[in-house]
């Protein structure tokens, strides 16, 4: 069953429509549903659809070419073309006279095989295909290929492309869809695991508990996740070993570059450059507070959070998985440590509501971004820290979420009353998010001070 995607869908469908030269970008880490999004577009509508190989330009050719032939000629025996430009130019003629999709899947491959591969479809779109209607899809894996080397200034195919797609990973919302069979906050937990990953969520069997399904998936030697983020940095990496000892020293608390650097045991020029590769996969992010610029402030750390739940919880215990004791070691360590995983998987399902919210009119005010925020208090000499907090102009909003099995009391409003006055806008919104709800107090305090909201998580669940 396909869920999610609709705005993209829409827009696409909306491209199609128009019946003019169209080329559209789809680029995001793997496992996260391009090829599925493609696919689901595609249905019903006359496709020719290429996987770039990791092998040679020849071979890359001829398997090109048979495609071509079993969707415009229904023969694959046909002898293939004798370049790509003869490929293409083929393609655009046909388009002439009626709308056709050619997807390129995977195309840093076919780009590796035939170097000169972009130069000649740039040629190609600027003189045959560009009064056609031929629908083009460029679709990779690697990012920063597609970042730089198909968006970027110095690529030939730039200022060619009509649209680009960067497709994420599913919110909490969308990714409900694929857990249906769960309570919420066994989804929140899931969707939080799998990192929103769709082809992660597709192998949560619903049959089972959460607790069943993280064993079979992460603590069995044979479990479907229990060795992905080493796959996926094998595919994406020449030499995955340095790079695992910094998201080691990450998962270990270390999120400064020095610290981390010295972690992992290399110099912080290296670590610096480990960490722009990993951050281009999409794994790690750089942080700093969110009314600020990047400075002495920044921080690393996960993006993905399955990587995040990996290298805190599976990469540590590979030996006793390893050795089948998987089920007993979840049990007896790693559930009841799952609330504290979720504390920032709450944070950013919280953030997503604001953005959500926000795209409805239903905020105070209109903000372009929104994160955490952290600083010293002036006043206690402490260092102070806030969920989440958004401004513009002079106003601000200010957010705790906390995924507790007990209900929030009153002192955490009280808390971000006194780290409120640490900001000078002339007007202040404070959210409270909680998993368990809140205490009488909360909601007595909230009633009589403005600008004070009470989110409980059941009320999240739809948007």
């Amino acid at each position: 069953m396909f869920v999610g995607r609709k705005k993209e869908l829409k827009k696409l469908n909306s491209m199609y429509e128009r019946k003019t030269f169209e080329m559209a970008v789809f680029y995001g880490r793997r496992r996260v549903g391009k090829t599925t999004l493609i696919n689901e577009f595609c249905r019903d509508k006359k496709t020719i659809y290429f996987v770039g190989l990791e092998s040679t330009e020849k071979e890359n050719l001829q398997s090109f070419s048979r495609e071509v032939w079993r969707v415009t000629q229904q023969d694959t025996d046909m002898p293939p073309f004798r370049d790509f430009s003869s490929l293409f130019e083929y393609i655009a003629k046909l388009a002439e006279g009626e709308r056709i999709i050619l997807v390129i899947d995977e195309y840093p491959y076919l780009a590796a095989a035939a170097p000169a591969v972009s130069s000649v479809l740039q040629a190609c779109i600027d003189h045959k295909m560009k009064n056609g209607q031929l629908f083009l899809i460029l679709c990779g894996s690697s990012m920063s290929f597609m970042e730089h080397q198909v968006l970027g200034y110095k690529s030939p195919l730039y200022g060619r492309r009509t649209a680009q797609f960067k497709i994420t990973p599913f919110d909490f919302w969308e990714a409900r869809q694929m857990l249906s069979g769960f309570s919420p906050e066994d989804q929140a937990l899931l969707y939080g695991v799998c990192g929103g990953i769709p082809e992660y969520l597709s192998h949560i069997d619903d049959s089972k508990s959460a607790d069943e399904n993280l064993k079979d998936l992460f603590f069995d030697s044979s479990g479907r996740l229990f060795e992905e983020p080493s796959n996926l940095l094998k595919q994406e990496l020449r030499d995955p070993s340095t790079y695992n000892a910094v998201l080691t020293a990450i998962a270990d608390g270390h999120s400064k570059l020095n610290d981390i650097a010295v972690t992992a045991g290399i110099t912080s020029s290296a670590c610096s450059n480990l960490l722009t590769s990993l951050m281009e996969l999409g794994l790690v992010q750089k942080e700093y507070p969110v009314t600020e610029t990047a400075g002495k402030k920044t921080i690393y750390n996960f993006s993905d959070q399955m990587f995040r739940f990996s290298f805190r919880f599976v990469k540590p215990n590979i030996s006793v998985i390893s050795a089948g004791y998987g089920d007993a070691l979840y049990e007896a360590q790693i559930k009841n440590r799952l609330s504290d995983f979720m504390g920032p998987v709450f944070e950013l399902i919280c953030r997503d509501w604001f953005y959500h919210q926000l795209g409805k009119g239903n905020l105070p005010f209109f903000f372009s971004t929104i994160g955490r925020w952290w600083g010293g208090n002036p006043v206690t000499r402490k260092q102070e820290e806030i969920d989440l907090a958004a401004a513009a102009e002079d106003k601000m909003i200010l957010a705790e979420c906390k995924w507790r099995n007990e209900v929030t009391d009153a002192s955490v409003i009280k808390k971000l009353q006194e780290r409120s006055a640490l900001f000078s806008y002339k007007e202040k919104y404070l959210y409270l998010f909680s998993k368990s709800g809140f205490s009488e107090e909360c909601y007595g305090i909230a009633e009589e001070t403005d600008h004070i909201y009470l989110i409980p998580f059941e009320n999240m669940l739809s948007v």
